[in-house]
């Protein structure tokens, strides 16, 4: 369950639902005053002012016409009945009726008609600046709008639309947060269950992200602790492994110098005391039982060198310098073999102890010489990059197989004839020892490739010098 991103949701609904209400409270408290001043009501009452007054005002005109027309103030506009043909049209239809006088608007007069026997007289007047025409429809469009106001409810109506609108907004605003919410708590759930498994000891893990914000940097963060926490919990299990190897060869020292000894005073004893005619058999069976504790001898010695932990003294090394240095120490113990070197331009430098690196990068050339062979060829390469320096022995040998990559820095396996199996691992402790390691690359000439990696004089951390 995702409780990151239930949480998100929660604390938007907290800080939303609230303010949320207050404001369509308030909202429609305001349009609901506001309404009150825009009543149908009030739409309808004026209209029916504007109606009785001017209902009032055209009779009040009414009369006035007919009283100046009694009295003779007014003069009319007769119409002979022998002219009858050119009559306007009003007067015409005024003439077929039965009424004896009619009152007609024309525009913005007032026209008063009256029968004199067959003729008929019309008195006029102006009723000003009112036109009853256009006042009659902006009544009858006041009713009307009062009739529809009436049919609908404005208030309910303003209400329901601004909280559907309201809810809307709030609806797509909680949708975006969930989508966010699930955007940004997905990455923290799969880092969260990445370190869960790296806890569980799973190793390999890793957390796929390409985020450039704070959780991205968060995910590279782990990723890289996970690289760096694999590869010291492999140096860790590398340096047990040494560990007891190192007491078993301490002890396999031990137990065969104890033996060695006394084999070869008992040996040399017998040749004294033997006599002529059985000296030359005896001096050369002798010869063999010498030359075979010798041969155990050295087995002890390199036991012995491989169990021991010298002092370290770490300084300051020019790596270029080291490598042309060994390359050219053994040009002449391998005169059949052609060498190359591509060193770094800026001259790298690292803090470790000269004799181990020294042993280090003979190793290295030694097994590189042997694996080439006559008219073979070893490339020796230096570079720095992202605080660390690397040296490196390539050869033109047939390479490695894979049982020799899968056992190849484990010690007493050697795949030489006269190998002693303890060369690389000396190698790869001295290297440990110095803060860096060995690791097998593919050879650049067909062969085998081996990477010295060390951390540059800036990056380096100092050994303590009296230990291992």
């Amino acid at each position: 369950m995702n409780r990151l991103r239930n949480r998100l949701i929660v604390i938007f609904l907290a800080a939303t639902l609230a303010p949320l209400a207050a404001t369509v409270w308030i909202t429609t408290s305001l349009l609901e005053y506001s309404l009150e001043y825009s009543s149908t009501d009030e739409l309808d009452r004026l209209a029916q002012s504007l109606r009785v007054t001017g209902r009032e005002f055209y009779k009040h005109m009414r009369d006035e016409l007919k009283q100046s027309a009694v009295s003779g103030a007014a003069k009319p506009e007769k119409f002979d009945a022998n002219s009858r043909g050119q009559w306007p049209e009003s007067v015409t239809a005024f003439a077929s009726s039965p009424e004896p006088e009619r009152f007609l608007r024309s525009g913005s007069r007032l026209e008063y008609l009256v029968r004199h026997g067959s003729d008929i007289w019309r008195y006029s007047v102006s009723l000003g600046e009112v036109e009853f025409d256009r006042l009659s429809q902006q009544i009858a469009n006041a009713n009307r709008l009062a009739e529809a106001g009436r049919g609908r409810d404005l208030r309910r109506g303003f209400k329901l639309v601004y909280a559907l609108v309201a809810a809307s907004v709030w609806l797509v605003s909680l949708a975006l947060l969930v989508y966010l919410a699930h955007r940004t708590s997905r990455p923290i759930q799969r880092l969260t269950a990445g370190l869960t498994e790296l806890a569980s000891g799973d190793l390999d893990v890793r957390v796929a992200g390409r985020r450039d914000d704070e959780i991205g940097r968060a995910i590279q963060a782990f990723n890289y602790m996970a690289d760096r926490l694999q590869e010291s919990t492999e140096r860790l299990v590398y340096m047990g492994q040494l560990a007891s190897w190192q007491a078993l060869a301490r002890k396999t020292a031990h137990e065969v110098k104890n033996s060695l000894t006394p084999i070869r005073l008992t040996v040399e004893e017998m040749v004294a005391r033997s006599g002529e005619a059985d000296r030359a058999f005896v001096e050369q069976a002798a010869q063999i039982v010498v030359e075979e504790i010798e041969t155990l001898e050295r087995r002890v010695r390199a036991f012995s060198q491989f169990a021991a932990e010298p002092p370290l003294r770490p300084g300051d090394v020019d790596v270029n310098s080291l490598l042309q240095e060994r390359i050219a120490l053994l040009k002449s113990a391998h005169p059949e073999v052609a060498y190359d070197c591509r060193l770094a331009e800026e001259g790298p430098r690292v803090l470790a102890d000269q004799d181990l690196l020294k042993g280090i990068l003979t190793n290295l050339l030694e097994n590189a010489a042997e694996a080439a062979g006559e008219g073979g060829r070893i490339l020796g390469r230096t570079s720095a990059a992202n605080g660390q320096v690397a040296i490196e022995v390539h050869d033109s040998g047939p390479g490695l197989s894979e049982q020799a990559r899968a056992s190849l820095f484990q010690p007493t396996i050697s795949f030489k004839k006269r190998g002693m199996g303890l060369g690389l691992s000396i190698a790869r402790k001295s290297a440990l020892l110095s803060g860096g390691d060995i690791v097998l690359v593919k050879g650049e000439l067909g062969g085998a490739g081996f990477r010295v990696l060390l951390p540059d004089t800036a990056n380096a951390v100092p050994a303590h010098p009296d230990r291992g």
